[in-house]
């Protein structure tokens, strides 16, 4: 009887741990390649929830503020995308740009990820 109540439990928190979001982005990296200062950029991120419950993304914080972040705000199901969108103004900006953001969900593995984009503001 000990036996079947501890098979039980077990199974019981196995399903529990497995049961789990999981953001899986399809680049983490981009280049905007050169524009002329005061040319707005928007880099779009797509990703998908490779999980099997919903996926939900907490925030999205940038380096500074001349970078903007849009994220959906509704919950990912499980095998479905979204798409995060980074909105950089460049008129503060001059020369190569190397800028990071935070994406915060609740991916339990991985609940900060990080994307990346680069390029160069021209005079």
């Amino acid at each position: 009887m000990i036996k079947k109540i501890i098979v039980l439990l077990f199974i019981g928190v196995s399903s529990k741990l497995a049961a789990q979001p999981q953001l899986k982005f399809t680049e983490t990296k981009k280049s905007f390649g050169s524009v002329k200062n005061g040319e707005p950029v928007k880099l779009s991120y797509s990703f998908t929830n490779t999980g099997n419950q919903p996926l939900y993304i907490r925030d999205g914080v940038a380096t500074c503020s001349c970078t903007q972040v849009v994220w959906p705000k509704e919950p990912i199901l499980p095998n479905k995308t979204g798409v995060i969108e980074i909105l950089f103004d460049t008129a503060p900006a001059h020369g190569r740009q190397d800028r990071t953001v935070e994406i915060f969900s609740n991916d339990a593995n991985e609940p900060e990820q990080k994307i990346r984009f680069k390029g160069n503001v021209l005079k």
